[in-house]
């Protein structure tokens, strides 16, 4: 086994190397220099465990591709792992190139192109919002005079929130059609346009492993994800309860539409799915990769188990300790995350860690004397933390304490246009 993996994140939460260990084989990681230092870590020459480690400036360029056949070749890579979606198509370009197994380039797309993805939902019976490419001007406000405002606006291969838009009235509507369809434009094929659901988005996670779906548990945001850059407050994301009415529906509808994506016999996923106040659930979208934020640990409180590891395992054929014979992984206990968005200003304080024993996670993002920027994604975190309870009711309120401490003790300061206070 040598598995090649395209790396987008920071270092520390990811460990592919003691990972596969027992695997006995190579692992070669391509990493984004620009995503460690932004974790806050130091970007190393080279990583115990690893066969080879490098990092590069630009991860988007054509460069990275061609030194990954290169080094391919070299460590005679069986496995090509990526965990980003934007890693999605060149991972499956290398398995295509390299004979490996895996998704392949024609696979990518329906799990990228939101237009294909919401089609393929449809024709299975699942509802999802109704939606448009947003050719033009006039298409735009046809869309509008039929679904009323709010409406949603987005990449039709977007991920982590950015460029997400919800234009809310005529004069919003308005500036964004002056902002994206300026005199002469040609007519666009990356911009989707949605009616607004109402109601709380909820998100389900886990791995198919071997064409089975081993592990998966639902959560539900607190908070609007469109509202990371305006948001000073701590953003709590709660898993739901095992006789929570919603849970085996949002199992069951996960269920269906991963059936109707067909996707690869190994991946992780995940689906983000509204509820909405007349209790119908409308499907949003759903990707090929892990979770976000502190999904990953809170999905290991639940489990036992870390799903980043278990999807690198199932993808070079180990075994995957704890996973039934038949049937999916029960969950041990409730967990969740509370998040503070980073804002822009001068860090004047920041709190301790928390002391607290069911606090599984903390990640402090900044210090005092750092000069911070708007969010850029909706995973630019400030502060993020992971708890664990044994009740969803029990684990929100330890989710809001923290979040109610973090508000008290961060202080930022605005600064002038001029950078000074």
């Amino acid at each position: 086994m040598s598995l090649l993996v395209l790396h987008r994140f920071g270092l520390e939460p990811f460990h592919y190397a003691t990972w596969v260990a027992d695997a006995d084989g190579d692992v070669v990681l391509l990493a984004d220099r620009n995503k460690i230092l932004a974790a806050g870590e130091e970007c190393p020459v080279s990583l115990p465990g690893y066969a080879h480690f490098e990092a590069f400036d630009d991860f988007d360029s054509a460069s990275v591709y061609s030194r990954a056949l290169e080094l391919a070749e070299k460590y005679q890579v069986t496995h090509v792992l990526a965990y980003h979606e934007a890693d999605l198509i060149r991972a499956a370009r290398l398995r295509d190139q390299l004979g490996l197994e895996g998704q392949k380039p024609a696979d990518v797309p329906r799990w990228r192109d939101k237009v294909l993805m919401k089609r393929r939902l449809r024709a299975a019976g699942i509802e999802v919002a109704p939606h448009e490419l947003a050719t033009d001007v006039e298409r735009v406000r046809a869309f509008g005079d039929r679904h009323g405002l709010p409406l949603v606006f987005k990449s039709r291969d977007g991920y982590g929130s950015i460029g997400l838009r919800i234009v809310r009235s005529s004069d919003e509507l308005d500036e964004l059609l002056r902002q994206e369809y300026p005199t002469g434009a040609v007519r666009r094929q990356d911009l989707l346009m949605e009616a607004f659901v109402p109601g709380k988005m909820c998100h389900v996670d886990g791995l198919v492993a071997q064409g089975r779906t081993v592990m998966a548990w639902p959560s539900q945001y607190q908070y609007d994800l469109a509202s990371f850059q305006q948001d000073p407050k701590a953003r709590i994301d709660v898993t739901l309860d095992e006789d929570d009415p919603l849970t085996p529906r949002l199992l069951a509808l996960c269920d269906e539409a991963l059936t109707a994506l067909q996707g690869p016999q190994t991946y992780p996923f995940h689906a983000e799915i509204f509820h909405t106040p007349d209790d119908r659930l409308v499907f949003c979208e759903v990707a090929c990769r892990p979770g976000g934020a502190r999904i990953r640990e809170a999905q290991t409180a639940v489990f036992g188990v870390n799903p980043a590891e278990y999807a690198a395992r199932a993808h070079v054929g180990l075994d995957l300790p704890g996973v039934p014979a038949q049937g999916r992984m029960a969950p041990r206990q409730m967990s969740g995350q509370a998040l503070m968005m980073k804002r822009p200003g001068r860090v004047v304080a920041m709190p301790q860690y928390p002391a607290e024993d069911w606090v599984e996670f903390c990640g402090l993002f900044a210090e005092p004397g750092q000069v911070l920027g708007d969010a850029a994604i909706s995973s630019d975190f400030l502060i993020a933390a992971v708890a664990s309870a044994p009740s969803r009711v029990e684990c929100e309120r330890r989710l809001r304490q923290l979040g109610d401490r973090f508000e008290a003790e961060v202080v930022i300061e605005p600064m002038s246009a001029e950078g000074h206070r």
